[in-house]
């Protein structure tokens, strides 16, 4: 498991919203990757194993609604190490009346796996997307009503620079994403 200055990537992203609730899952792949998911994770998170071995993000929601107890749900990313405290807190809120809280950015494009979502509403709309051979996200989120967007214009009073919103795929956002975890200590 790949390490952020010093902590397993996911931990950075678990540290950063324990205090929204007491209810944590994580969705691996596969029973190897459960059985070597970190111990430093706090006890209290769940690691269940995708509900299909097609693996997919739509795949690991589903897996990750299907296991929770709560009604709404933040959906987050494994490599999203900055997300913001505020604006996660701010989409559960909006989501209590809502089915789905998904960020979405001036061009249109949204942000599907950092969004807060109805379990039950999302559940039934994820295995709906898969029955139709859809693995992506907008699969599922094209069964679901009630939608609110935000604009991401409007959460930059939370996070000037969106960093909520770097996932780290590349080498460039490896080093960015280290130089700010740095500099927040």
């Amino acid at each position: 498991m790949k390490e952020l200055c010093g902590k397993p990537l996911i931990t950075h992203v678990l540290d950063r919203v324990t205090s929204l609730g007491n209810e944590r899952i994580v969705v691996v792949g596969s029973e190897t990757q459960r059985s070597n998911f970190p111990r430093t994770i706090q006890t209290s998170t769940k690691v269940v194993v995708d509900k299909y071995s097609d693996h997919s993000p739509l795949v690991g929601a589903l897996t990750g609604f299907e296991n929770a107890q709560s009604e709404v749900a933040l959906l987050l990313p494994c490599d999203a190490a900055l997300v913001s405290l505020y604006i996660a807190s701010l989409l559960l809120d909006l989501c209590a009346v809502r089915n789905a809280v998904i960020p979405r950015w001036p061009d249109g494009k949204i942000e599907p796996l950092q969004a807060a979502y109805n379990v039950k509403c999302a559940a039934i709309a994820a295995e709906a997307a898969l029955k139709e051979g859809k693995r992506d996200m907008l699969g599922m989120i094209s069964h679901l009503r009630r939608i609110c967007y935000v604009s991401t214009l409007a959460l930059q009073q939370f996070d000037p620079k969106l960093d909520t919103f770097l996932n780290i795929n590349t080498v460039q956002d490896w080093n960015k994403a280290e130089h700010l975890v740095r500099r927040a200590k």
